[in-house]
């Protein structure tokens, strides 16, 4: 598939809504099936879409909001982002600190990551594994890492597997699905198994690997996006291991802004450093690219972003 400019009529503000000119947008993963063209999805998509991880500058604001001020800067969780300018309702819309101008901040994300953490419940002292060395995989390695835990990460890719050494992670697992992943991983834990697996590869054997090393009693996240789909999982694994299985999406609203808020935070704090993943940009006129850096993932990417060049 391949993307198309097209200019359309900017929308003016209803009640409650504010316009924000865009600074960019993150490229999320779970686009990829829409720009691949997979039959699930209506085509064509509105203007803008699926783009949801945007940030910018407030533009213009409706009735009714008196909070949010023509410039100020925000992060909003909108579906047509991959634009110059894009209208979201109030309550979909966080104004980001002074201390964070300069800095791309694509909140959708990072609000998810801090709501997987959440879940997953992780103190200091546990074994935790995360399944995954992407994104969402690397930031949470970071938290983990900083509440204490002994992270291990298992990727099938090199490159991201000595990012995770920077991001504090205590181990690293090349994976190789030769059938013997799961034993190497166990031997980190004298075979015990982990307090703790995030997993976040979104693929079946992701699952099962994830599932393989969890410990009895143990608490298995599910934050990979899996949406191609039905999946198999081990029932009886999980019956007898006693696992807490946890499946950590949100769909409310509230909770993604809360999410994005102690996003906020946690960067101010220095607990979250996300900027040194943020790896590549693209402009809207050549998004096909992001999509294809996201696809092919070469040595070096971990997440693209879309930059508006024309944004202040």
């Amino acid at each position: 598939m391949t993307t198309r400019i097209s200019e359309v009529r900017m929308a003016e503000p209803g009640a409650n809504q504010v316009r924000v000119m865009l600074e960019g947008c993150g490229i999320c993963a779970s686009n990829l099936p829409v720009w691949e063209g997979r039959e699930w999805f209506k085509y064509p998509l509105e203007a803008g879409s699926p783009g949801h991880e945007g940030w910018g500058i407030v533009d213009a604001v409706g009735a009714g909001v008196d909070d949010l001020e023509v410039g100020q800067r925000v992060a909003l969780m909108s579906g047509h982002a991959y634009a110059e300018y894009d209208v979201a309702a109030r309550d979909c819309v966080v104004p980001l600190p002074e201390e964070l101008d300069g800095e791309p901040f694509p909140g959708e994300p990072f609000g998810c990551v801090m709501n997987i953490f959440e879940r997953s419940d992780i103190h200091s002292g546990q074994t935790v594994a995360v399944v995954g060395g992407g994104f969402i995989g690397l930031m949470l390695t970071q938290l983990a890492s900083d509440a204490g835990a002994h992270v291990v990460v298992l990727s099938h890719r090199e490159w991201a597997l000595q990012l995770a050494l920077t991001m504090e992670a205590e181990d690293i697992i090349a994976t190789k699905d030769d059938g013997h992943d799961a034993e190497r991983a166990l031997q980190l834990t004298s075979h015990r198994g982990f307090d703790r697996v995030i997993e976040v590869s979104g693929v079946q054997s992701g699952l099962d690997l994830a599932s393989d090393i969890a410990a009895e009693r143990a608490r298995l996240i599910i934050a990979g996006y899996h949406q191609d789909g039905p999946r198999q999982v081990n029932m009886q694994q999980w019956n007898w291991r006693g696992l807490d299985v946890i499946n950590a999406h949100e769909r409310s609203m509230d909770r993604y802004v809360d999410g994005v808020q102690k996003a906020i935070q946690a960067a101010l704090e220095g607990r979250l450093d996300p900027f040194p993943l943020l790896t590549h940009t693209v402009s809207l006129g050549s998004l096909d690219l992001g999509f294809k850096l996201m696809r092919d993932r070469p040595d070096g990417f971990v997440k693209a972003l879309l930059l508006n060049e024309g944004a202040p």
